[in-house]
């Protein structure tokens, strides 16, 4: 029908004399057809020779991504795919927190140990192991996350042990192995143990694998506060430890942790934080959600249970999950609180971390909102081609990055194993196709780092051979084809294998919180990850019902249909007011537009004198980072004399450089340190004078207090990413820390790398360098009128009862938002009929902002980079 419907359109464009009309009705019918095909193909089966196929394309894909890593990067921990070379601590720019995931470990062959046995590369995992042994040391003075220590390499020495034990008892394979890995596993832990040596049990987020944290030469041990997943997520992979070495302090301090955080909740929400300090246990930061910085929180709770037969943390996971599903979940979103209100929202944008959760709600047996923040992340991606590290609850990018991600495919994975709908085949599909499309280079895959743009990051993470391949090639596979039964085992939250049989390994704990395990006469895989035999019947049709009212969630796909006519019933029968005045009391302001002619099919309701509010709206359909108004930093001094222009990005706190009507003039210098993320040593230099100051290790706002504390003038942030720049890059508006900055008063504006080193090259040169921060329009030698985006809006009141086509006489009103104000007046049809023609779209640029700073996520970051700040 497709290729028909093909061939009748170009005909009718061929056919002289055909009208408009029946044009424009083929081509309708055209794009009706197209949508049809589309959702066909997405809920048809899939038959075994397709699952084949695509099980072989996933399996080349790794073999590029893996191989590319051994030919070019091993044994540096990570690969750099654009550069085709590795990644080595110290020896490339720093990116800060980001770095603290590599240890000099060898990280990506430590993470992808076990995903050689999934799929099936047996010959290479006996190679890996080997290779492993040999080269890997774990001594080295370094400076590294514990959280990603933990879920990255104790967890792969923890998986390659389990895989290899398993393999060497069947007496196929690794007969010369004797758990040289668990030796391995056991050293490391013993190098993470000192992080837990705080007054509170909670962990230090960073330890010297060498040094530790109290040695004058750890070079760390100053920090006071670590991320909710940070401290959370140790207890499978300490437990697991102690259970299969036989020494049980990793399982005390990991148990101890979780304890902490369980007695620090918020009693009146049942929520927690997103940053808490390690000394004394107060929240620093009061936000909470299920995405970075407290996600695999709430996953460590679920499975342990599962893991280690503990009812305690299943009664925990069940009432911290009733408080989500109370406070946070609102289908199919999924927001930010705080913990203290958990009423009101604290922020308007989701992470692509909380892609997880989906997988988590179906271990729990909660299907239907799974099934429903599904949908919604698998339409972001139709609309973005990636899941964005950041997007709006309108759906639109916050923070472009993508960073390959597994989350959404690991939820694809859960959702099909517990439905068997075809559909999450498809999805799986779809993800499979825009890696190779977008993603794939020559030297394996590389992070895009705007889903805009499609620019490419020169990074792979380790966790994307770990995780990504493991999920999509499981769920094109039945168990007949797999080498292991993968319902003995649980993942962790880096897709690290774990034997589910460990529950009944008993190690002599001491704590005080946590109840003894408890016996259960069910079967011991009763609550494996997940069981299609025991977690749910396959039911394609219930979760299609569900799907189906989120399928044209975004608009992508949508058919074209008119706006819908939104309404807002206002009580003013109840108030007394004047209807104008009781807008007014709401911060609502009007004042005439144009004139919309306005059908309306709903019923009015008979209750005299309330009013219905009518709201129609067209916005222009403009990308997002032209709502940032762009910055500048001018170069005014000599030689440049105003010649030098940068594009800046501008904040969302400190000094409104749109309203000085100069901007601001100081001479630059650099801070020392150069993040700012302490008391500053240059501080007289700095006095008086506009700072420049790297993006890394900790917030904006915190960077600013350090300058403002210092005396600064301005700060001038530079991007820590190697060859960033405003031409490929789109502008965003810097951000706070989630708590009130209106302490901070400084003018702040931010350069990409690019931009930045013409600013230290020229410092460097000159060394007395003056620079003009404002507005780019407004910059010398510059004379350009604002551009304005529109957005039309039209109010209506009209009596109940009254005729749905007409107004009655004097309760038109109408809507204009501009620049900095809003008007307001009360029209009658006749004054507004006289104006309509003179005036057309007005400004709205009022609460409306473009991609902003993506410090608050990088700060809770949790997979890979937790606690990663700007």
């Amino acid at each position: 029908m497709l290729e028909h419907m093909r061939r009748l359109d170009a005909k009718s464009l061929r056919k002289p004399g055909l009208c408009f009309g029946t044009d424009m009705l083929l081509k309708t019918l055209l794009i009706a057809s197209l949508l049809g095909w589309v959702n066909c193909l997405e809920n048809q089966s899939m038959t075994p020779e397709e699952k084949t196929n695509i099980r072989n394309q996933i399996l080349e894909m790794f073999d590029h991504a893996y191989g590319s890593y051994m030919k070019y990067a091993y044994p540096a921990d990570e690969l750099m795919p654009l550069s085709c070379k590795g990644r080595v601590r110290g020896e490339e720019p720093n990116r800060g927190d980001i770095d603290d995931s590599l240890g000099k470990f060898s990280l990506t062959l430590i993470d992808t140990l076990d995903t050689l046995v999934v799929l099936n590369k047996l010959d290479e995992f006996d190679d890996a192991v080997k290779k492993a042994v040999r080269d890997v040391r774990l001594d080295n003075d370094v400076v590294v996350s514990v959280f990603e220590t933990n879920i990255r390499v104790l967890g792969g020495l923890l998986g390659g042990h389990v895989m290899a034990d398993l393999l060497r008892q069947r007496g196929e394979r690794m007969q010369w192995y004797r758990d040289e890995l668990l030796h391995m596993a056991v050293e490391l832990g013993h190098r993470l143990i000192p992080a837990f040596n705080t007054s509170s049990g909670l962990p230090y987020p960073k330890v010297n694998l060498r040094y530790g944290i109290l040695n004058p030469l750890s070079r760390t041990g100053t920090e006071s506060d670590t991320c909710t997943a940070c401290a959370g997520t140790m207890i499978l992979e300490f437990a697991a430890l102690s259970r299969l070495s036989g020494e049980s302090v990793f399982e005390e301090h990991a148990r101890k942790a979780l304890d902490v955080l369980w007695e620090r909740r918020q009693r009146g929400s049942d929520l927690v934080g997103t940053v808490i300090n390690i000394h004394n246990g107060e929240w620093v930061r009061k936000d909470s959600g299920v995405g970075a910085g407290i996600d695999s929180y709430y996953e460590y709770l679920m499975k342990a249970y599962i893991l280690l037969g503990d009812d305690t943390f299943l009664q925990r996971f069940n009432i911290h999950y009733s408080a989500i599903m109370k406070y946070i979940s609102q289908p199919p979103l999924l927001l930010n609180v705080h913990m203290h209100n958990p009423t009101v929202s604290v922020r308007s944008w989701m992470d692509s971390l909380l892609a997880f959760f989906p997988g988590l709600q179906v271990l729990t047996g909660d299907l239907k909102p799974a099934i429903e923040t599904h949908e919604m992340l698998y339409q972001v991606t139709k609309q973005h081609k990636f899941l964005p590290e950041a997007f709006t609850t309108e759906f639109r990018v916050h923070w472009g990055q993508h960073l390959l991600r597994p989350e959404f495919a690991e939820s694809t994975y859960y959702l099909y194993k517990a439905t068997g709908d075809p559909y999450y085949l498809r999805v799986g599909q779809s993800i499979v196709e825009k890696l190779n499309a977008f993603a794939r280079v020559p030297c394996g895959f590389a992070a895009v780092q705007d889903v805009r743009t499609g620019t490419h990051e020169d990074r792979m993470d380790s966790f994307f051979l770990a995780e990504m391949f493991k999920y999509l090639y499981l769920l094109f596979s039945e168990k007949s084809q797999l080498p292991i039964n993968m319902d003995d085992y649980i993942f962790t939250t880096e897709a690290h294998l774990l034997p589910v049989s460990l529950s009944t390994t008993q190690v002599t704990v001491q704590t005080n919180v946590t109840e003894a395990p408890v016996a259960h006469d069910e079967d011991l895989f009763t609550h494996s990850c997940p069981s299609t035999e025991t977690l749910f019947p396959n039911n394609p049709t219930f979760a299609k019902t569900i799907r189906d009212g989120y399928k044209y969630l975004t608009g992508v796909g949508r058919a074209f249909t008119p706006l819908p006519i939104r309404e807002i019933e206002l009580p003013l029968h109840d108030s007394g007011m004047e209807p104008v005045e009781f807008l007014k009391s709401m911060g609502i302001s009007l004042t005439p537009l144009n004139d919309f002619t306005l059908g309306d099919s709903i019923g009015s309701k008979q209750h005299k004198g309330v009013f219905r509010v009518k709201l129609v709206a067209e916005v222009s359909q403009t990308i997002e980072e032209e709502l940032v108004v762009p910055h500048a930093v001018q170069l005014i001094s000599p030689p440049f004399l105003g010649r030098a222009v940068l594009t800046a990005g501008p904040a969302k706190f400190g000094m409104d450089l749109t309203k000085q009507e100069h901007g601001v003039k100081g001479t630059i210098v650099k801070a020392s340190p150069y993040t700012a993320c302490g008391p500053i040593e240059n501080a007289a230099e700095v006095k008086g004078r506009i700072a420049l100051a790297l993006r890394g290790d900790c917030m904006f706002a915190a960077k600013a207090r350090w300058l403002q504390q210092a005396g600064a003038g301005g700060v001038i942030f530079i991007d820590h990413r190697e060859g960033s720049n405003s031409e490929e890059t789109p502008l965003f508006q810097m951000v706070g820390d989630g708590d009130s900055t209106e302490d901070i008063t400084l003018p702040l504006v931010f350069l990409f790398s690019r931009e930045g080193a013409v600013l230290t090259s020229a410092l460097e040169e000159h060394h007395n360098v003056d620079v003009l921060l404002l507005p780019k329009e407004r910059q010398l030698g510059h004379d350009k009128s604002e551009k304005p985006v529109s957005m039309n809006i039209k109010l209506r009141l009209r009596e109940e009862g009254g005729s749905e086509g007409r107004a009655a006489p004097g309760t038109t009103l109408e809507l204009v938002l501009e620049d900095d104000e809003v008007l307001l007046k009360e029209t009658d049809e006749e004054e507004l009929g006289g104006k309509q023609q003179s005036q057309r779209q007005q400004v709205c640029s009022q609460g409306r902002t473009g991609p902003r700073s993506t410090d608050s996520l990088q700060a809770l970051n949790s997979k890979p980079e937790p606690g990663t700040n700007p």
